[in-house]
C-alpha cells in the first residue's frame, strides 16, 4: 500500500457516507475521496446515482489506486460488488448472493434457522389471507416484516392482532413498499433492549466495531412508525464484556462461517440487530444488515482512533486476522438525526438550512445526510433524515448536551425541523 497515493469512492448520498468518508480523508494512505453522488456536505461529488453501476465501473476504471466503498443496501442487493470484481476493480461489501441476508427477510431467517443463530420464532406468507388467519391464531405479540428491501421502514411492531391484520393488508395488499412487500414474514415480538452490533468482515474473519444503540422510532419513548433511524449512541452500556463475546460465538462466527461454507464469503460491513433479553441477558438477532448502520456509523466513526482504511483494505485483500484491534476513544459518542417535519411520512424540501457556520466545538460533527447545494452555494433540505449532529463527551450524559446544544443552533423553514429530544436517554439510565 503505496502511502499517500490512493484514491477512495464511497458510494452512497447519507450521513453514513459523509461519516466515512470524513474518518477516511484523516489517513496517511488516501490523497482524494470522491462520493457518487454525495450530499451537499461532502466534496467532490460525482454526479452518477447509487444504482448506476455501468457509469460507477467506468469512473473507477478511470481512477489508478482506487478502492471503492459501499455504503447503501441498494447497490450491494444489486450486485454492485459482482460486476466490479469481475472487472478487476478494488471494492468493499458484500456479494450479492452474500448481501440477500439483507435483501430477503425470508433468506435471513431460513439462514439463522439452519446456522442455529438465535432469533424469534417466525412463519413467512405470500398469501394475505393466509397470514391474517395466522394473525387470528396467535395469542401474543408479533412483528409483521416485508421480506424486501424498504429503507428501514417495512417492519411494524404489533401490540394486537388487529394492529398486525393493518399491517399485512398496509404491506401485501396496498403495496406500501412495492414489491418488497409480496411476502411477508411474522415473527415473535421479542422483549428486551436492542443493541447494534457491527464488524469489520474479510470472508474469513470478523473485527467487531463498538457497540451501538438506535433509535429506530419516529417519536420520543420509541412511539410511532419506524424510520431509517432518528438517532444513536455509542458505546452501548447493554453490550458488556460478556455479552460481546455471546454475540461474536453464537451471531458473527455463525454468519461468517456458514456463508463462507456455502461458498459465498461475506466481505464487508456485517451488521446484527440486536435484542437482548433482560433475564438471561442472551442476545437474539432481529435482523441482519450487509452494510454499515445509519445513523449508527456516525457515533462509531466519532469514537475511532485508528486508520479505518488500512483496515477496510486488508477486509479486501483478506487479511483482516493480520490486523491489531481496533483502538477507541473511552469518550461516549450521540448522533441526534435532525429530519424534516413530516418523515417518514410527505415532507418538504428545498428549504435553506440556517446556523451551519455556528462555533459548535471541535467535538461535534454536523454529518449531512438529505441535504444539496443550492443557487448561491446553500445547503438546502432534499430528504427526510437532513442531518446527522454528532457529539463526543467524557460520558453520556455531556455527549447529550453537547449534541442537543448544537442541534439547537440549526434550523430550516418556518419550524420545519424535527428531532427526538431522548437520544441516548437510555445510556444514562444504565
Amino acid at each position: 500500500m503505496a502511502s499517500g497515493k490512493n484514491s477512495v469512492l464511497i458510494v452512497g448520498s447519507g450521513g453514513r457516507e459523509h461519516a466515512l468518508g470524513w474518518k477516511i480523508s484523516q489517513s496517511i494512505h488516501v490523497n482524494k475521496i470522491y462520493f457518487a453522488p454525495g450530499n451537499g456536505g461532502t466534496a467532490e461529488n460525482i454526479e452518477i446515482k447509487q444504482n448506476d453501476i455501468d457509469k460507477m465501473v467506468a469512473f473507477a476504471k478511470r481512477q489508478s489506486n482506487l478502492l471503492t466503498i459501499v455504503g447503501p443496501e441498494e447497490p450491494l442487493s444489486l450486485g454492485i460488488v459482482d460486476t466490479f470484481e469481475k472487472e478487476g476493480l478494488k471494492i468493499f461489501g458484500p456479494s450479492k448472493a452474500a448481501a440477500m441476508l439483507e435483501a430477503s427477510k425470508t433468506f435471513a431467517k431460513e439462514f439463522m434457522r439452519n446456522a442455529g443463530i438465535p432469533t424469534a420464532e417466525f412463519a413467512i406468507f405470500s398469501d394475505a389471507q393466509k397470514a391474517k388467519d395466522y394473525v387470528t391464531r396467535q395469542n401474543k405479540p408479533l412483528v409483521v416484516k416485508a421480506d424486501g428491501l424498504a429503507a428501514g421502514k417495512g417492519v411494524v411492531v404489533c401490540d394486537n392482532a388487529d394492529q398486525a391484520i393493518a399491517a399485512i393488508d398496509m404491506i401485501m395488499t396496498k403495496k406500501e413498499f412495492g414489491l418488497a412487500g409480496s411476502r411477508v414474514v411474522i415473527e415473535e415480538r421479542l422483549a428486551g433492549e436492542e443493541a447494534s452490533f457491527i464488524a469489520l468482515c474479510d470472508g474469513k474473519s470478523i473485527m467487531p466495531l463498538a457497540s451501538s444503540q438506535d433509535h429506530k422510532r419516529i417519536f420520543d419513548d420509541d412511539k410511532g412508525p419506524n424510520t431509517g433511524g432518528m438517532g444513536a449512541y455509542s458505546p452501548a452500556p447493554v453490550v458488556d464484556k460478556e455479552l460481546h463475546k455471546k454475540i461474536v460465538k453464537q451471531v458473527m462466527e455463525p454468519v461468517v462461517n456458514t456463508m463462507r461454507k456455502r461458498g459465498n464469503p461475506f466481505t464487508g460491513f456485517l451488521y446484527a440487530g440486536i435484542m437482548v433479553n433482560e433475564k438471561t441477558h442472551n442476545p437474539s438477532v432481529l435482523e441482519f444488515n450487509a452494510r454499515m448502520g445509519d445513523p449508527e456509523c456516525q457515533p462509531i466513526i466519532m469514537r475511532m482512533k485508528s486508520d479505518l482504511y488500512q483496515y477496510i483494505d486488508a477486509a479486501v485483500d483478506g487479511r483482516l486476522g493480520s490486523m491489531p484491534p481496533i483502538e477507541w476513544s473511552d469518550q461516549t459518542a450521540v448522533c441526534v438525526i435532525m429530519a424534516a417535519r413530516g418523515y417518514p411520512g410527505n415532507y418538504k424540501k428545498g428549504m435553506a438550512i440556517e446556523g451551519l457556520d455556528s462555533n459548535f466545538g471541535q467535538d461535534v460533527m454536523i454529518f449531512h445526510a438529505g441535504t444539496i447545494r443550492g443557487s448561491q452555494n446553500r445547503i438546502v433540505t432534499n430528504g427526510g433524515r437532513v442531518l446527522g449532529v454528532t457529539a463526543l463527551g467524557k460520558d453520556a450524559r455531556r455527549a447529550i448536551d453537547s449534541a442537543y446544544s448544537a442541534v439547537r443552533k440549526i434550523h430550516w423553514g418556518d419550524n420545519d425541523h424535527y428531532y427526538r429530544t431522548d437520544i441516548a436517554r437510555r445510556a444514562i439510565m444504565r
